[in-house]
C-alpha cells in the first residue's frame, strides 16, 4: 500500500520521548489521535478499466442449458452425419455386392440356358433323325402295301398268271416226276393250259386249299420248290430289309 505526499505531511508530528513518571504531558489527547488513525487507513486502489465489449461478451456467455443444448445438437449432427456416411457406404457396398451377385446369377442362368439350348438342339437332331427313320419306315410300309395290292389286283384281273408260275417252277426240276399242289380254283386253269404237259411227264396235279391263289408248291424226289405267294412275298420283303413279313390275301 502506498501513501501520498499530502497524507504523509498531514500525519507528521514531532516526536518527543515519553515521560517516565507516568504522566505523559506531551501525549496528544485521545481525540487528536483519532484523525491520524483515520487518515492512516489504506485508500482502496481504483478498479482497472475493463473494455465494454469484453463485458458485453462475458454477459453473452451461454448458460448451462444452452451448453447442454449445443452439446446435444452437436451430438445429433455428428450422429446424422455418421449415419448418412454409413448409409452411403452401405448402399455402395450393397450395390457392388448386388451387382456381383446379379452378374453371377445371370451368368449361371445363361450357362443353364445355353446347356438347355444345346440339349434341345441335340434332341432336335435326334428327333429329326428319328423322324426321317419313321418317315422312311412309313414310306416303305406304304410302298409294300401298294405292291401287295397291285399283286392281288393282278391275280384278280389275270387269274391265269398262276400258269406261268407253275411252268417256271417245273422248269427248275431235275426230273419230270413230281407232285404239283395249287389252290382248288387255280387247278382248273392249270389243267386247261398245262394238262397235256403234266400228263406226258407223269406228274400229278393236287388241289390244296391251304395255299393262296396264284402260287404253287412242287414236291419231287429229293427236291421241293416253294412258289407259294407267302414264300415269294416274304423273300421280296427280306431283300428290302423287312423280316417276319407275311402275305395277307385279299378277302
Amino acid at each position: 500500500m502506498s501513501i501520498s505526499r499530502h497524507q504523509a505531511v498531514g500525519a507528521y508530528r514531532p516526536w518527543a520521548p515519553p515521560a517516565f513518571d507516568g504522566n505523559d504531558e506531551t501525549a496528544p489527547p485521545q481525540e487528536e489521535q483519532a484523525p491520524l488513525a483515520q487518515e492512516a487507513a489504506p485508500v482502496p486502489e481504483p478498479a482497472p478499466d475493463i473494455d465494454p465489449a469484453l463485458l458485453a461478451g462475458l454477459n453473452n456467455l451461454p448458460t448451462a442449458e444452452e451448453l447442454e443444448r449445443m452439446h446435444e445438437d452437436a451430438r445429433a449432427a455428428g450422429h446424422a452425419e455418421g449415419y448418412a456416411a454409413g448409409q452411403q457406404a452401405g448402399q455402395e457396398a450393397g450395390h457392388e455386392q448386388g451387382f456381383r451377385q446379379g452378374y453371377e446369377e445371370g451368368r449361371t442362368l445363361a450357362e443353364q440356358q445355353a446347356a438347355r439350348l444345346a440339349e434341345l438342339a441335340g434332341n432336335l437332331d435326334q428327333a429329326l433323325t428319328q423322324l426321317d427313320a419313321e418317315v422312311a419306315e412309313e414310306l416303305m410300309a406304304l410302298a409294300i402295301e401298294i405292291a401287295r395290292q397291285m399283286v392281288q389286283h393282278t391275280l384278280l384281273e389275270r387269274p391265269d398268271s398262276v400258269v406261268e408260275t407253275v411252268r417256271a417252277a417245273l422248269g427248275q426240276l431235275p426230273h419230270n416226276h413230281a407232285q404239283i399242289r395249287v389252290h382248288p380254283e387255280d387247278a382248273a386253269l392249270v389243267r386247261e393250259h398245262l394238262g397235256d404237259q403234266i400228263a406226258h411227264a407223269g406228274q400229278r396235279l393236287v388241289e390244296d386249299s391251304t395255299l393262296s391263289r396264284g402260287g404253287c408248291r412242287i414236291d419231287s424226289a429229293g427236291a421241293q420248290i416253294d412258289a407259294t405267294m407267302e414264300t415269294r412275298w416274304r423273300r421280296i420283303l427280306e431283300n428290302l430289309g423287312r423280316h417276319n413279313a407275311q402275305w395277307d390275301e385279299a378277302p
